[in-house]
């Protein structure tokens, strides 16, 4: 066995990674750039090496900073996480040649399957049924037009070498084909180092399932069961589940033999994951093999009891698998939402900064001590790579951490997703807690039939949080005036105050939204409207979280003081309660409303990022829907359309800059 591993990696992997490397007694070695010099995964490292500059094309992706890293540490082996060099041919050929093990399939295995080119050449070779497309190179959008339109839109365009919904477009259109072909092959090249793009069609309401599998370098390989990730937005997977709610037993047989199969025929060896588009009559369709740990790979721990992480590090060190096929079950359900840096209530925009608070529902996460892999603690995990006062920059992947259920059912596993999702503080960016909270709730998800389409169909006019019962909006009202009644409690105890001291306000009128409601405080009961609610919490003024119970059934709720209330956060929504005693209530009305001021005229940069494109000038006309600049956040390109039109009136920024949320890019006349 290895006695110091380097993970070329960050973030959340890297911790992930060195976790299990401490568990097996291994040091670590962590590299990174300068924007990730007070990162978690530096911390947590026995020892760390600077890369280099910010932009993971001058520090994570360069093989010659990561082979010197190996030189400098000693590191006898080298685990490369997701992204990044973990599929990349080429570093595994410099580590063999350097003699350090690469935590991951031989170099052969990556260059026929890592590439979804080749891979799907070979699939078809190999009997395996695909989705039709074109597999050679296309050199320009004038070809990718025509290729589209041979094979019958919609298409999908998507980079060779790229995976986590990067350098990935779906086109309607040749318009959307031009567009997409030239966005696919900056990303890919910003992403991966490399700009191919092929085309494929584009299966409408289709499932996204995928096959773990396992092989060692001794002939043995195993499956561990399906993942269902179907629930994706821009092609970039939101919440993953294991086992899936649609396959039986049957297809999961045959899907799980085919995976191991096509592996052990390109030589694989370590974890790898075999993807298909499942259809609405459970027919399969091999799409790619990715040759590394996926993203989702805690799910078929907490399902299956293997540690995914030990294995690869245990068949680089040229061990057997301990396990075979009939020893692989399925125990219960598990459900993983990734929490992303991104404002759901702004069109998911991503979000920026520095986490002013963050408090996940679990922090850290330890080893029950049975064979059911690491379901935390309540079957609740969390893998992250940040800390409270740390920073999410514009360099990297938006994803702040995982969160992990396990359940007897899925029914139980959604539910602790949607307590565990109460209880995650997080301040200071925008992220989608509301928003993974609403999906949990959702009547569809809980029944099973999901697509890829599902937020696009469920969401088409975005998101503004998940829909309350009038019994939720009155149990607000009762927590609002019990906090409100706290506050005022705190005020009368202020010293050198003139006159007598007044007991806190009994009678509370609670606005929230266009509900208003009269909340009565008593010692013994409190009622809203007439009706008794059975309350039970304590808050102290500055409490960020309030654990109350109504009746018998918990509600965590978010909150945070506001000038006339509180800001509340619970069950997938966000409420902006106003408090007020009753004696003041009846003069609300009488407030003039602050009207917000008109900046359609205006470019705004929706997010912090580069100014990578403008495309008109002062004096230009525009249409609506016209492309005027491209602004990358996150290794992502969004292209900033016209919302009507105009005359280009002024240029306020120029390409190359970098920009905050909100900053004028141009003014229209």
């Amino acid at each position: 066995m290895f006695n110091k591993i380097l993970i070329a990696n960050r973030g959340e992997i890297a911790c992930r990674v060195i976790k299990t490397a401490k568990k097996m007694g291994i040091e670590t070695v962590a590299v990174y750039s300068d924007a990730d010099a007070q990162a978690l995964h530096v911390q947590m490292a026995d020892e760390a090496i600077h890369i280099g500059p910010p932009a993971a094309n001058q520090s994570y992706i360069v093989i010659d900073k990561i082979m010197d890293a190996i030189k400098q540490s000693g590191a006898q082996a080298v685990h490369p996480g997701y992204g990044f060099l973990s599929e990349n041919a080429k570093f595994a050929e410099a580590l063999e040649a350097a003699g350090v093990a690469f935590v991951g399939p031989p170099k052969g295995a990556i260059e026929k399957m890592g590439d979804k080119i080749t891979s799907k050449k070979i699939a078809q070779e190999a009997g395996v049924s695909t989705v039709p497309g074109y597999m050679g190179l296309i050199e320009d959008a004038d070809e990718a037009v025509k290729i589209s339109n041979e094979i019958g839109y919609p298409v999908m365009l998507k980079a060779s070498a790229g995976g986590g919904g990067k350098g990935m477009r779906i086109a309607w259109n040749d318009e959307e084909a031009r567009e997409g072909f030239q966005s696919s092959k900056n990303e890919a090249a910003n992403s991966f180092g490399d700009d191919r793009i092929f085309i494929e069609k584009f299966v409408t309401q289709p499932r996204h399932i995928e096959i773990q599998v396992l092989c060692d370098a001794h002939g043995n390989g195993i499956y561990l069961g399906e993942r269902e990730c179907s629930i994706q937005r821009r092609n970039q997977k939101v919440v993953e589940e294991a086992p899936s709610p649609f396959l039986d037993e049957a297809t999961r047989k045959a899907m799980g033999e085919q995976s191991v199969a096509l592996a052990q025929a390109v030589g694989y060896t370590s974890a790898g994951t075999v993807e298909f588009i499942v259809d609405g009559d459970k027919n399969f369709y091999f799409l790619e093999m990715n040759t590394r740990l996926q993203v989702e790979h805690p799910v078929t721990e907490l399902i299956t009891g293997v540690d995914l992480v030990e294995q690869m590090i245990r068949v680089a060190a040229g061990e057997k698998l301990p396990m075979k096929q009939d020893d692989i079950g399925i125990d219960g359900w598990a459900i993983e939402n990734r929490v992303y840096a991104e404002d759901p209530y702004r069109g998911f925009l991503p979000s920026t900064g520095r986490l002013v608070e963050y408090h996940p529902p679990l922090e850290g996460w330890t080893d029950d001590g049975q064979a059911n892999g690491r379901r935390g603690v309540d079957g609740v995990r969390v893998d992250d790579g940040v800390y409270h006062g740390g920073e999410v920059s514009i360099y990297y992947d938006p994803m702040i951490a995982k969160l992990i259920t396990w359940g007897k059912t899925r029914d139980e596993a959604a539910d602790k997703q949607i307590e565990a999702l109460d209880r995650f503080e997080l301040e200071g960016l925008g992220h989608n807690i509301d928003f993974l909270s609403a999906l949990m709730q959702h009547k569809r998800f809980r029944s099973g039939d999901i697509t890829t389409g599902f937020i696009a169909e469920e969401y088409p006019e975005g998101f503004q949080g998940a829909p309350a019962s009038k019994e939720l909006l009155r149990n607000l009202a009762a927590i609002g005036a019990f906090a409100g009644a706290a506050h005022a409690d705190r005020a009368r105890r202020i010293d050198n105050q003139l006159g007598d001291r007044l007991d806190p306000p009994a009678e509370w009128q609670v606005k929230i939204g266009d509900s208003i409601q009269s909340v009565i405080l008593s010692e013994e009961a409190i009622s809203v409207d007439g009706k008794e609610v059975e309350l039970s919490a304590e808050y102290t003024p500055g409490d960020g979280l309030i654990e109350a119970t109504i009746g018998d059934e918990p509600l965590i709720v978010k909150i945070k003081k506001t000038t006339s209330g509180f800001a509340m956060n619970t069950r997938g929504a966000r409420f902006e309660v106003r408090v007020l005693p009753q004696s003041i209530a009846q003069h609300a009305v009488h407030m003039i409303e602050k009207i917000p001021p008109d900046l359609s005229k205006y470019l705004l940069c929706p997010m912090p990022g580069l100014l990578v494109a403008l495309h008109v000038g002062e004096g230009d006309t525009v249409e609506e829907g016209q492309p005027l600049a491209v602004v990358e956040a996150m290794k992502m390109e969004n292209i900033l359309r016209a919302e009507k039109n105009g005359v280009v009136k002024s240029i306020e920024a120029a390409q190359g800059d970098s920009l905050a949320v909100d900053a004028i890019i141009l003014e229209l006349e």
